[in-house]
């Protein structure tokens, strides 16, 4: 049964067709403990798995001149052996090692002619251990979905999917009345028009704030021109740690992750000598618009919103509160639903028309926008293949549009998960990147326990 892709999910695919060292693919890479499993047997396993989700065996069918959407059609021709691959690091294994074949892997466009992903089996890890690379296209899959097939190819857990979205901190937000569909929005103008005429207000402020965003500079030198090859990196923080933040400053997780990787940039930026000023980090943060019953489903469902986040803020605590300040003010603005509002006329447009104008907007220069910051919510119970347990999943974020450096974050059972992707020219130590965002959230949660000691300390005070 044919599927057609919406302008978004085709969008990605116009993304790459301007830019041939772009590769808009996604990735998770899961560490598991043990020796890797016989190659056979692993294909047999995921045959079985992949049943469930018919995508993994359709391909594009592309009209000529985009005289129609592209469509998901069966690969009658579908054969797994070319999707799962199988690779030894050199010794001594270690994790440099990994993330450079992560990086390489990463950079190399998938075959449209063929279903778009494949999965990297990687042995050769220290530490008795060993890799599984999934890498997905982007108009295959948004984040959320991405983490839904990764966790489908794993064993069975008796965990409902859905579950690992519970948490507040990472609930994916309802899109509000007329964000999904304009039409429902304009026809319901007479009944409530008190509550839409302030949605429409909303709306359009959020629209001019996006393009005020995509057309003013940044003054940053990481955006840039792509080269063809890559670098990839990984951190890993408490969840825990980041609730005492959370706790203590009446924040949320993705407000400490985006303000230590603001801290981050920042060293970086000091390191190059140069000032980090107040333009120096408009980011790209994906909103998902996904409704709790789509959970399951494979496709893109996201807006955005592109803040300035505060590296030119050299106080921690300071910079934390600004990222709360300015997050909160991109989602209360409309940024989230102009996106979203675009995107539904957009798939009310003859495709041809907006195929068009997205590939000569993608042919534009775009300066306005640094870099891309992702949080996506993942299991919050411990996944296992053939019995063992996957100690790590880093997700990996896609480069595209000058976008020279990426960061993607993911939840997995009781840490939090950064997967840094960067150009190779970008950044020549992303590891850089990734303890500092580590060091980052260390400072905050020693800051937090110390107002907490002060706190007990000033309490037993008055009562003695």
């Amino acid at each position: 049964m044919m599927t057609h892709l919406t302008m978004l999910d085709a969008g990605f695919l116009k993304a790459e067709d301007v830019d041939p060292r772009v590769s808009l693919a996604i990735g998770g890479l899961a560490v598991i403990e043990g020796s890797a499993p016989d190659q056979d047997v692993l294909v047999s396993l995921f045959a079985e798995r992949i049943r469930a989700c018919p995508r993994f065996g359709q391909r594009l069918r592309l009209h000529p001149l985009d005289l129609g959407a592209p469509e998901w059609v069966d690969d009658p021709d579908f054969d797994i052996d070319r999707h799962v691959r199988r690779v030894a690091l050199p010794h001594p294994g270690d994790d440099r090692q990994l993330y450079r074949l992560v990086a390489d892997v990463m950079a190399r466009r998938l075959d449209r002619d063929r279903p778009l992903w494949e999965l990297w089996v990687i042995e050769g890890l220290t530490d008795d251990r060993w890799a599984m690379l999934t890498k997905v296209h982007h108009c295959m899959a948004d984040g959320i979905a991405a983490s839904h097939i990764l966790a489908g190819l794993c064993d069975p857990s008796g965990h409902v999917a859905r579950d690992s979205f519970a948490d507040r901190t990472h609930a994916a937000p309802k899109p509000e009345l007329g964000a999904s569909n304009p039409l429902s929005l304009l026809s319901g103008l007479w009944t409530a028009p008190g509550a839409i005429t302030s949605g429409i207000v909303r709306v359009v402020q959020g629209a001019g704030e996006l393009l005020a965003g995509l057309l003013t500079p940044a003054e940053s030198t990481l955006n840039g021109p792509l080269s063809d090859l890559r670098r990839f990196g990984g951190a890993r923080v408490s969840l825990a740690d980041l609730d005492v933040v959370c706790q203590t400053f009446g924040v949320t997780i993705n407000d400490v992750a985006l303000a230590a990787m603001t801290e981050s940039y920042r060293n970086v930026l000091v390191a190059r000598r140069q000032r980090p000023r107040p333009g120096s980090l408009r980011t790209l943060v994906p909103v998902s618009v996904r409704s709790t019953d789509a959970f399951g489903e494979i496709d893109n469902r996201v807006s955005a919103m592109l803040p300035n986040l505060p590296v030119e803020e050299e106080d921690p605590v300071q910079r934390l509160r600004s990222v709360h300040e300015r997050l909160s003010h991109a989602k209360s603005s409309g940024q989230p639903q102009a996106g979203n509002v675009f995107m539904s006329l957009a798939n009310r447009i003859p495709f041809a028309m907006t195929a068009r104008a997205v590939g000569l907007l993608m042919r534009l220069p775009q300066r306005g926008i640094v870099t891309v910051a992702t949080n996506v919510p993942g299991p919050r119970y411990p996944l296992k293949v053939l019995g063992k347990r996957v100690v790590a999943v880093f997700p990996v974020p896609p480069l595209a549009m000058h976008l020279r450096t990426g960061v993607a974050m993911l939840s997995y059972a009781d840490d939090l998960y950064f997967g840094i992707l960067t150009d190779y020219d970008a950044l020549t130590d992303v590891d850089q990147l990734a303890r500092g965002i580590e060091a980052a959230v260390a400072r905050l949660v020693a800051i937090s326990k110390r107002r907490k000691a002060r706190r007990s300390k000033g309490r037993l005070s008055l009562v003695v």
